[in-house]
This record gives structure tokens, C-alpha cells and sequence, in this order.
């Protein structure tokens, strides 16, 4: 590729905000060689300012559409203009709110058109809801390639949505172990972290509060442990780190336990390495996951890690290796292997885990492959649709 004709990548998504897909885009735009690749994010919904400041490239435009709610077409011309000024060499399409534009993408002669699917929401749990079935495969012909960053979204693309093999890509999230590592003595805590290292043992964990992420589990999984007064609960304290729908229901659930004073709800936060490594043990509740980036990004830490059986996690901690498993819906399972963590050292599960995260993650390895295949679309024709 050219130096002086960098690729022009467009990365379409619902929202810009804090999140795990989001973090990839981010990831993307630092990581890939600037004389090789440019950038613009356009948010069909909302763009976060705070999260944007994340990358770290002066000239990436970020921009919002702020849709409205229904249906996307009305939002058709207004993008299928946007992609006329912008001239992108490759859309890079996010998730099924994404995808509905890849008709408007093929229209406006972007010459490669990339779409990711990297998890569902609690309306498709596990690829089962027949009307976003319906949607990707009328989207599908729009689409030149597809990727899949977990096992259950590749093997859903490919045998319920019918994307062709030689079109399906499996590439999963990357993770930055220099700055994810295990803690050292000279580490200090992060701004307003209220409990003290050695004194108390910290549960926490760093996601959306949205139905799909299940917090309310881990909150129930807490009060059951502080209820209990089993040996060693006095000591425990939670984190939870990020916003959403399920905070004030998550709050009314604390007062009412009477445990505010043990539980401190973080916010979204920039300083997510930091806040692993204040951590003693990291828990994933999710109902759904493909590969979780704060699971790796744990994972490289070294911590002690309990997360739920559902989507890539059993894959990505290698069915129990690398961290424990408990069913989804379970608070008193949660709560159990809490107990066993918090009387356990669990050395080995920590090292196998950053080792894996090293050997299977490593974030240059994935950008990488990104670079590879946003660098077709100077070997595509324009207006090519892939119609298998």
C-alpha cells in the first residue's frame, strides 16, 4: 500500500461510548500504521467526548447522527451522503444496528465493506431471535466480508446467517499487556478508591449496567456473602465500575441490603489498568458475551477470575483453566465460589491465564490482521457485492 494514499477506514457503530466494541475501535484507530491507515468514526445514535479523547489521533473525525427512535430508513439519505463526502476506502460496520446501513454503504460505491459481529444483546440471547436472523440475511449480500470475534458468532454467521467461509474471518478482540499486567509493589490506587490494599479483599467488576451484563447478580452474589457472616466476608468489599439503565435499581438494592459502605459504585473510568490491579478477584456476570475485553484485560492482570458459563467465556478461560465458571442466573453459586476464591491463592490459574491472553491476544497480532484485511480494498473493484 502507498504511504502517501492511506486507507480510509469508516467505522460505523451505534454509539461511541464506553464499551467493549467501542474499545476495539479505539484500539484500531492508535494501532494501525497512520501511513497506512485513516480514520473516522461516525455514531448512528450518540458520541461520548469523554471516550473519543481515548484516541490518541489528532486528525480522526468523530461524528453522531443522533437517530431518532424506530426504524433506520429515515436516517438513509443523510448516511448514503455522509459516505459520498467521505469517499472511504472500507466501511467497517459494527453489530446489526450497523449493518442496516450496508445497503446505503453499497449504494454510495464504498469499495470494501467489512461488518463485525462481536455479541448480543439480551433481545437475541444466543442468536435466537428470528426477526435479527431475518435482518442478516437480507443485509448479507451488501456485505464483502464478515468477522466474528468469539466461536458462537462465527458459527451462527456461518450456519444460520450462511456467510460463505472463504468471507468469514475470526479475529478476536486484543488486548495491550504492557499496560494490562499483574501488580507490583510499587503500584499505588486509583483516584477514590475507597478500601485498603491488604485489609480488605476487593471483588469487582467493570462493564455497562444493562440488563445483558446482569450486574444485579453479582449484587445479589454480595449480600448473600455478607448476610451469611461466613469466615472471611468481613473483609470483603465491591467495585463496580461503568453506567447504565440498572444503576438505580442497583443503588435501591445496596441501600436496602444496608451494605453502601462496602460496595462503591466507580462510574465509567479511563484509568482501567489501574482499577484491575486494585482488584483481588474480577467477576464477569454477563447473560451473553462473544470475547469480553474486560475478561482478557483481567486475564492479563492476573487476577483471580469468576465468570459466567454463556458466549466465548468458556473458550477464552479455557473451560476452567484459566479462571472458574458458574452458571448464569445463579446468585448462590456466585456467591460460593466467591468463598472458595477468597480462600484460595489461585497462583496458577493467574499465570495460566496472563500467558494465555499473551500467546492467544496479543494486540499486535490482531492488528495485524485488521491491517490485512482493510488492505483489500485497493485489490476490490468498486460496488462489488459479495451475493453468496
Amino acid at each position: 500500500m502507498a504511504a502517501a494514499t492511506p486507507c480510509h477506514v469508516v467505522h460505523l457503530v451505534y454509539r461511541f461510548a464506553t464499551g467493549g466494541l467501542e474499545n476495539v475501535i479505539v484500539q484500531l484507530i492508535n494501532g494501525l500504521p497512520p501511513a497506512e491507515f485513516r480514520h473516522t468514526v461516525v455514531a448512528i445514535s450518540e458520541a461520548d467526548a469523554t471516550f473519543a479523547a481515548r484516541i490518541t489521533r489528532p486528525e480522526v473525525e468523530v461524528l453522531a447522527l443522533h437517530k431518532p427512535p424506530g426504524q433506520p430508513f429515515r436516517l438513509y439519505p443523510q448516511v448514503f451522503r455522509l459516505l459520498r463526502r467521505l469517499k472511504p476506502d472500507v466501511l467497517h460496520s459494527c453489530n446489526l444496528a450497523a449493518l442496516e446501513f450496508a445497503p446505503m454503504a453499497a449504494l454510495a460505491g464504498v469499495p470494501l465493506r467489512v461488518h463485525a459481529e462481536h455479541g448480543w444483546d439480551v433481545g437475541e440471547l444466543e442468536g435466537k431471535n428470528p426477526r435479527y436472523r431475518f435482518l442478516r440475511r437480507l443485509y448479507k449480500p451488501f456485505v464483502h466480508e464478515f468477522i466474528a470475534v468469539a466461536e458462537p458468532q462465527h458459527d451462527y454467521l456461518r450456519n444460520q446467517i450462511g456467510v460463505p467461509a472463504a468471507h468469514l474471518h475470526s479475529i478476536p478482540n486484543g488486548v495491550d499487556t504492557d499496560r494490562f499486567r499483574p501488580r507490583c509493589d510499587m503500584d499505588g490506587l486509583p483516584p477514590g478508591f475507597p478500601f485498603r490494599r491488604g485489609e480488605h479483599w476487593v471483588i469487582g467488576t467493570i462493564g455497562r449496567l444493562a440488563p445483558v451484563k446482569n450486574p444485579l447478580l453479582l449484587v445479589d452474589a454480595f449480600v448473600q456473602l455478607v448476610q451469611s457472616r461466613a469466615p472471611g466476608t468481613d473483609s470483603m468489599r465491591l467495585v463496580m465500575a461503568g453506567e447504565g439503565p440498572l444503576h438505580e435499581q442497583i443503588t435501591q438494592r445496596i441501600a436496602v441490603a444496608g451494605i453502601a459502605g462496602r460496595v462503591w459504585l466507580a462510574g465509567v473510568r479511563a484509568d482501567v489498568p489501574e482499577l484491575l490491579r486494585a482488584m483481588d478477584c474480577f467477576v464477569l456476570p454477563s447473560l451473553s458475551e462473544a470475547t469480553s475485553c474486560t475478561l482478557q484485560e483481567a486475564m492479563a492482570t492476573a487476577l483471580p477470575i469468576i465468570a459466567t458459563h454463556v458466549g466465548g467465556n468458556a473458550a477464552l478461560l479455557e473451560d476452567g483453566r484459566c479462571g472458574r465458571l458458574v452458571p448464569s442466573e445463579d446468585a448462590s453459586a456466585l456467591a460460593a465460589e466467591l468463598l472458595k476464591q477468597h480462600g484460595s491463592g489461585a497462583e496458577s490459574e493467574c499465570l495460566a491465564a496472563r500467558e494465555s491472553i499473551i500467546r492467544r491476544y496479543g494486540l499486535p497480532a490482531v492488528l495485524a490482521r485488521y491491517g490485512a484485511l482493510f488492505g483489500r480494498a485497493t485489490q476490490r473493484q468498486p460496488q462489488r457485492v459479495n451475493s453468496a
